[in-house]
Order: structure tokens, then C-alpha cells, then sequence
């Protein structure tokens, strides 16, 4: 239970921080931006787990780093294929 509470905390928190990084008119609301930060969390797990084979299960402050990346990573993605608004 505690767990999906943190990876819900976890994700609000990094997919605030990949979209104060990278500023842009993205129409998404906190739940949308909730689902960035979970899937960049995974998205970063996955290369670092890649990378270390490290699959513990513990905190690692590495961890939100590659989170963040991936969010990051994630929301260039969205923004590239997500169709435009057209400008007036």
C-alpha cells in the first residue's frame, strides 16, 4: 500500500520537475502530469537497470535522477508527436 502511495508522490513530484524544466505549453492537468512522472520513473528504472543491474528495491537518490530524466525524456517524445494547435 505504502509503496503506491510513494510511486504517486514520486510521480507528481518528477513530473512537476521535468515540466518546470523544460517550460512550454503543454495542456496537461496534475493527473496527466502525475502519469509523466510515474512513466519516466519507470522509463528510468528500466536504463538503469540496464546500466547497474542494480535491482535491489531500495531508495536510491540516482533513482530520481534517472526519473526525472526519463520524464523529461518523455515529455520531448510528447511534445514532438502530439498534434499542434493551430496558431492564430
Amino acid at each position: 500500500m505504502f509503496h503506491v502511495l510513494w510511486w504517486i508522490i514520486l510521480g507528481i513530484v518528477v513530473g512537476a520537475l521535468a515540466r518546470l524544466i523544460l517550460p512550454g505549453r503543454d495542456p496537461m492537468g496534475w493527473f496527466a502530469t502525475l502519469l509523466l512522472g510515474i512513466a519516466g520513473s519507470l522509463l528510468g528504472g528500466f536504463i538503469g537497470g540496464l546500466i547497474w543491474r542494480a535491482a535491489d528495491g531500495r531508495f536510491h537518490p540516482g533513482g530520481i535522477l534517472l526519473s526525472l530524466l526519463g520524464a523529461i525524456l518523455l515529455l520531448l517524445v510528447w511534445r514532438k508527436v502530439r498534434p499542434s494547435a493551430a496558431i492564430d
